[in-house]
């Protein structure tokens, strides 16, 4: 009977032959510690290798949070601060993440041969379901900046029933117009590569002030060993299609959308012209005060809350997983709702990241957060 009672107790995973305790549990913190610094993977695709880390494990039932970078930076530089800051480890604990970095940015990159084709933003995006395919997944919440917003919204676009969600910051739905086009060339005439792409993620107010933020990112573009590379997804940025989104019409994003963009930002118009042509009672529009151009790396606090609200509206998280703060403003935010139930979930969830009330207005207006 003792041996029986030795039998029932061995371990609900068994060894491998040969294996010891001890063996066993040093594999098993190797793959938590894996999991924890992400797996790096890459596939092939009809436009070339693309290069993603994932992090965590999948969730049954949950789509994974994929982001996707903007010009000059690689998923590192541009998404470490907001996926690093203390809050938002109670969201990522929720999902599986997948970080892509666009062809030839990702670290230790080598440079593209002279006169390699790179490819469109169309393209780009059209290997996103090679990245998906690859992983086994079968949708994303989409957390895009710039040209990665961009990219990100062509997706949804042409894979509309596997996007959940997406965030969109500092996006600009427009390809280059005539006048555009003219100042490009002209910058370009007295500006190096480097100074245009900071022109394109920071605001001249902070470029001026040369903030420590500001030195650290002219610093790692300026120095950057693949700018050959960073130059070329610039020229797909700057060649890029209309997206062609009109309010009620067929082009147009059918999921929940969180459009972002800091006040004075560099593409603040074109955000709110793209939160005018979108669906009012899926979107919901944050203009982030003092937070210049990259609010993911100077707010990542005030954007981490916004983010909440936006997957609890999709009904991904519990109550039990907010900060106490979340609960005071949610129990606010319950109290006004009550009022007024016809205001949309989406606009609902994005005008309490600041205070927790209901401010009156029409759908899709614009809602403002002080730092």
């Amino acid at each position: 009977m003792a041996e029986l009672q030795e039998v029932q107790i061995t371990e609900e995973k068994p060894l491998l032959p040969g294996q010891t305790p001890e063996a066993a549990k040093e594999a098993e913190l190797a793959a938590r510690i894996l999991l924890d610094q992400g797996q790096t993977h890459s596939v092939e695709t009809p436009y070339g290798s693309v290069t993603f880390t994932v992090y965590g494990t999948p969730k049954p039932k949950r789509p994974a949070i994929f982001t996707y970078h903007d010009v000059g930076l690689n998923y590192k530089s541009c998404f470490q601060p907001l996926f690093q800051f203390g809050d938002m480890q109670e969201i990522i604990q929720n999902f599986v993440r997948v970080h892509v970095d666009a062809p030839g940015m990702e670290e230790g990159a080598p440079v593209f041969p002279l006169g390699y084709q790179y490819p469109s933003l169309d393209q780009l995006a059209d290997m996103i379901p090679c990245i998906l395919q690859y992983l086994n997944f079968s949708t994303i919440i989409g957390v895009g900046v710039g040209a990665g917003a961009y990219i990100l919204s062509r997706y949804a676009l042409n894979h509309p029933d596997t996007v959940e969600g997406l965030v969109l910051i500092n996006i600009d739905p427009n390809a280059k117009g005539w006048m555009d086009w003219a100042a490009h060339k002209l910058t370009g005439l007295t500006s190096s590569i480097p100074e245009m792409i900071l022109g394109h993620l920071f605001s001249q107010e902070e470029l001026s002030g040369n903030s420590e933020l500001i030195q650290k990112y002219r610093s790692l573009i300026t120095h950057a060993p693949n700018l050959e590379n960073i130059e070329l997804y610039w020229n797909s940025y700057n060649n890029r299609r209309d997206l062609n989104f009109e309010r009620g019409g067929e082009m147009t994003l059918k999921c929940p959308v969180m459009l972002v963009v800091g006040d004075q930002a560099p593409h603040e118009d074109a955000v709110v012209e793209c939160n005018s042509k979108l669906d009012p009672t899926q979107t919901s529009f944050l203009k982030m005060a003092d937070s210049g151009g990259q609010p993911q790396l100077t707010q990542p606090g005030k954007l981490t809350e916004a983010f909440k609200y936006f997957v609890q509206g999709m009904g991904y998280m519990a109550s039990s997983c907010m900060t106490r703060l979340s609960r005071s403003r949610t129990a606010s935010l319950t109290s006004a709702a009550s009022i007024d139930g016809s205001r949309s979930r989406s606009r609902t969830l994005s005008q309490s990241s600041e205070s927790g009330t209901l401010p009156s207005g029409p759908p899709g207006h614009t809602m403002e957060v002080s730092c």
